[in-house]
């Protein structure tokens, strides 16, 4: 899928606006229990390939079930998507929705893979 321009900017308008980390720092965050790691990509793609115990909430849902599932607004929460962008609208959402403790993780699941972090399917 092209990025578009629009897209492009909105994204690099919420990078503004939240706290990035790494996929190494997210993923020692996330087995010491520090922080949880919520994958904010379509279903398809958690069921093809996702990191140990993230919980999937898609983009487009995260919004209505957050609060559910991490009704403590100072909850670590760190999202990730496929590459960054959909993360940071994300984290930004979840920022204007209250939550206190929430970044996104640069360069998404590519970067994770690519630095030889685990997955599972």
């Amino acid at each position: 899928m092209a990025e578009q321009k629009g897209y492009r900017d909105l994204v690099a308008e919420a990078k503004k606006k939240i706290t990035e980390i790494s996929p190494t720092d997210a993923a020692a965050k996330a087995k010491s229990r520090d922080a949880v790691i919520v994958d904010v990509r379509e279903k398809d793609e958690f069921d093809e390939d996702h990191i140990p115990d993230a919980v999937h909430m898609s983009r487009g849902t995260i919004e209505l079930e957050i609060e559910d599932k991490f009704p403590d607004r100072n909850t670590e929460i760190i999202c990730h998507c496929g590459g960054g962008g959909r993360s940071a609208l994300a984290a930004e959402t979840l920022q204007k929705m209250g939550y206190k403790n929430v970044r996104s993780m640069a360069g998404g699941f590519k970067t994770w893979k690519a630095v030889g972090l685990p997955t599972t399917k």
